[in-house]
């Protein structure tokens, strides 16, 4: 499985306050994760932040 993937499973919650730190603007239901909907995050976030969806994964691995 992908780093950015086991990621959201295991720490998303602790990620998210580190998402709304650097993007303030993103609502709960933008970061909402839902187990097996990880593109429809994937989705929410590129549309935000205007990352494409390589920089979206790599920003998750990061954080």
């Amino acid at each position: 499985m992908e780093s950015w993937k086991l990621k959201l499973k295991g720490s998303w919650n602790e990620a998210k306050g580190k998402v709304k730190q650097q993007y303030a603007d993103l609502t709960d239901d933008d970061l909402r994760y839902e187990d097996g909907k990880e593109d429809e995050l994937l989705g929410r976030l590129q549309q935000k932040t205007g990352k494409t969806k390589d920089e979206v994964k790599r920003w998750i691995d990061d954080l």
